[in-house]
């Protein structure tokens, strides 16, 4: 488990940790890329920035946002030594739910092996950057 700087308060609870890793990108306020804490992975919302750039990849094509989204969230993941099997809760918020399908057929591919995580998905007013999909989750940590 990776708990790099970047983002966030790094003081914390003996109880809980961040997790934060270069693989995934910095967190654009005050919070880490999850916090691990009893056993839990607490991820926070993922959107399509690419790690390095920081800029939002894309241009507008929900796909390649989509398939950016799900790369940070694996990584931030692996930071802590989990899976996408290790998902038991995601949230997508979509900024049109007339993306959903097509966002749905990608979230499909990574989490359809064993049990899917239970989800939400809704349409939000607005997402950071400009963004046009964001995905948070919850992770049993091995």
């Amino acid at each position: 488990m990776s708990s790099s700087a970047g983002g966030g308060d790094q003081r914390h609870s003996p109880l809980s940790h961040p997790v934060n890793t270069p693989d995934a990108p910095a967190p654009v306020g005050p919070y880490n890329q999850a916090v691990l804490a009893g056993g839990v992975l607490y991820c926070s919302g993922q959107i399509a920035l690419d790690p390095v750039s920081g800029v939002l990849v894309g241009e507008g094509d929900v796909e390649a946002e989509t398939r950016q989204v799900l790369s940070n969230l694996q990584a931030v993941l692996a930071a802590a030594g989990c899976r996408p099997d290790h998902v038991v809760r995601t949230t997508v918020y979509l900024a049109d739910l007339g993306d959903f399908a097509r966002v749905n057929a990608l979230y499909a591919g990574l989490f359809s092996e064993g049990v899917a995580p239970a989800r939400a998905c809704v349409q939000v007013a607005a997402l950071p950057r400009g963004a046009r999909v964001e995905i948070d989750a919850i992770a049993l940590v091995p």
